[in-house]
């Protein structure tokens, strides 16, 4: 069985940047296993698979080892793809998915995601997190999935060299560093090996955690933010009170088959 697929690099304008995702477009769904394996051999943070639901699409997203909830990338790499490689119509896209309905909009080469805000509450700095960071943040606080750590400015952020085996031992999905930015208004960046991924470059759902805090300490509701990974990502972020909209472009890297059985 021959399936398309495609290698998108999102929130970037330019090739071998952004973050990289795989998406597979589906007419039915395959089996978990088989999407899991998929998604395990092409070695990337996420891989999404769509399937048509009436003038809809349904979206999963899977990381090497196992199913997510929310990505942001993936589901931004995948409007891409129906936009501009599989000539979907009109200037929004909606898919649904574990974490409700997810609208696409397209204006010129940017793409906005609309997904719902996280609910983050203050918590504790856990030792776990000096001992895998080796430097105490100004704050803490979990949200749906994730910790955010707030630190003092970002060159803490930018020189931090995580131990990946402690950070592991959480019982989350994953750990957001964050600080105020120089070149945008804040700065962050994503540590998830529980999930396969050490650090993902740019990671969209972690925005929804991020955008609600920044547009509190900030005191507006529209932002710049810079996922300062090697790779760098640039997101414009609008929080909307229960929702928040997330914007960036998408470079096409792959388009191809896989073959399975």
């Amino acid at each position: 069985m021959k399936l398309p697929l495609y290698q998108v690099d999102a929130f970037t304008d330019k090739l071998f940047s952004g973050n990289p995702a795989a998406v597979c477009p589906l007419q039915e769904w395959l089996p978990d296993e088989l999407m899991q394996n998929i998604a395990m051999e092409n070695n990337l943070a996420e891989t999404a698979f769509i399937v048509p639901r009436g003038t809809d699409f349904e979206i999963r997203w899977f990381t090497p080892t196992l199913e997510v909830d929310l990505c942001g990338h993936a589901t931004l790499a995948a409007a891409h793809v129906f936009f501009d490689y599989l000539h979907y119509q009109g200037n929004e896209i909606r898919f649904h998915s574990r974490s409700g309905v997810l609208p696409v909009h397209k204006r010129g080469d940017v793409l906005t995601l609309d997904f719902p805000a996280d609910n983050i509450q203050p918590t504790g700095i856990l030792p776990l997190f000096i001992d895998a960071l080796k430097l105490k943040p100004l704050e803490a606080y979990k949200g749906r999935s994730d910790y955010m750590l707030v630190f003092e400015d970002e060159s803490q952020v930018r020189s931090l060299k995580p131990d990946f085996g402690i950070l592991s031992g959480l019982e989350s999905r994953g750990v957001i560093v964050t600080a105020r930015g120089t070149e945008a208004d804040f700065v962050s960046r994503y540590f998830a090996p529980q999930f396969g991924i050490d650090e993902d470059p740019v990671t969209g759902s972690a925005h929804t955690t991020l955008t609600p805090y920044w547009a509190s300490v900030l005191g507006k509701n529209e932002l710049t933010a810079i996922q300062i990974s090697t790779r760098r990502g640039y997101l414009q972020c609008k929080f909307l009170g229960e929702r928040v909209e997330i914007s960036g472009r998408a470079k096409m890297y792959l388009q191809g088959e896989i073959t399975v059985e």
